[in-house]
């Protein structure tokens, strides 16, 4: 069976409003409306590196006690948490080697 929602944890964690950090998560794999959508998306037109942001919040399914995860979540990630998060993007859709020969 097809694994499509795989775990992780951040390095830093979100912090949200109230001071509650979060770490763990839930990212499901990408689909190609997840890389159009964003296309289409005004603020990716005028800054195309805003689409990492976007895709993130689409494919994010869950972190910790938060209800959803918006673009405005994403955008108050800490720089290692959003490299660690695009680098697990690419992980788990394959678009870089996981090594484990599967």
């Amino acid at each position: 069976m097809l694994q499509t929602e795989f775990e992780f944890t951040l390095p830093k964690g979100y912090l949200d409003a109230d001071g509650n950090l979060h770490r763990k998560g839930v990212m499901r794999l990408s689909r190609a409306m997840d890389e159009i959508i964003p296309l289409r998306d005004p603020r990716v037109k005028s800054n195309p590196a805003y689409a990492t942001v976007i895709i993130l919040s689409r494919v994010i399914t869950k972190l910790g006690a938060l209800e959803e995860v918006t673009p405005a979540v994403v955008e108050d990630f800490f720089a290692c948490d959003l490299s660690y998060l695009q680098n697990f993007y690419r992980q788990i859709n394959e678009l870089e080697e996981m090594g484990s020969g599967e």
